[in-house]
């Protein structure tokens, strides 16, 4: 029987300002990338996330970013070495705190937004932050783009890689994610999704944007928490997979 991990961006509120559903989306995945305060959450909010996630037995990632709350983490940034190794490990270590309070640790890290995206093919800023996580703990898991060039690199220098692909987001022919300023980059309804993450678990296919069918295998799904149709998709995923005889667990109790 085959098995995924879903997993999510969670803690992502600030203060008074919401940003998504956390308690619908812990009830339904099984890994959380939490957000460390640098594009987005709040110390108590993270918290609240952190022990809900403890309660559940859901395992708790660093949801780790570019030093951009005005911008959501999304604007492309050029931090020196020093800057992006130190950022790294800050946030890994703030999570690990709260983590700790909260009764969980912190099992693996998934980059946000654009450096997530700019890591995966660039090597000189995807170098500093597999040496910020080895700096705090080499046994950390790496969370990245399926078939980016990253995979490789993290994995020569001796991290652990979960590849992931993504329910929501449309795919370039070469793999990569659609640019959020296109239309079509993020897909809305929860039965498509449902269809395509299917045949991905079942057939490690996809269809790009352009109609193409694409190879990607992944070990892990991401639902953004933060489109309003996340829990309708995340529900429907997990539904359509266990129908299907899919196994949904994290790849942290997979490994283990």
């Amino acid at each position: 029987m085959a098995a995924i991990d879903l997993n999510s961006d969670l803690g992502e509120s600030f203060g008074p300002w919401p940003m998504g559903d956390d308690a619908a989306m812990l009830a339904t995945v099984t890994s959380a990338n939490i957000a460390c305060g640098f594009h987005a959450g709040d110390p108590s909010g993270i918290l609240t996330v952190l022990k809900e996630a403890t309660r559940r037995g859901v395992a708790v990632g660093a949801h780790i970013g570019y030093r951009d709350l005005v911008g959501f983490g999304r604007r492309n940034m050029d931090p020196s070495s020093a800057e992006l190794v130190g950022d790294t490990i800050y946030q890994i270590g703030a999570l690990q705190g709260l983590a700790k309070a909260a009764g969980t640790r912190v099992r693996y890290v998934k980059p946000h937004g654009a450096l997530y995206n700019t890591i995966a093919n660039d090597a000189r800023q995807a170098a500093d932050v597999i040496e910020g996580i080895k700096a705090v703990d080499p046994n950390l898991v790496l969370m990245a783009l399926a078939g980016a060039p990253i995979v490789a690199q993290a994995r020569e220098a001796g991290l652990t890689v979960v590849c992931e692909a993504f329910a929501d987001r449309a795919y370039n022919v070469d793999g990569s994610l659609v640019s959020r300023r296109l239309d079509g980059s993020v897909i809305h309804d929860p039965q498509a999704v449902a269809e395509r993450m299917l045949r991905m678990v079942t057939e490690s296919r996809v269809v790009a944007i352009d109609g193409t069918e694409i190879a990607l295998d992944a070990h892990s799904i991401c639902i953004h928490g933060d489109t309003p149709a996340a829990v309708a998709i995340a529900r429907t995923l997990r539904q359509t997979l266990e129908a299907r005889g899919v196994e949904l667990k994290s790849f942290v109790d997979m490994s283990s």
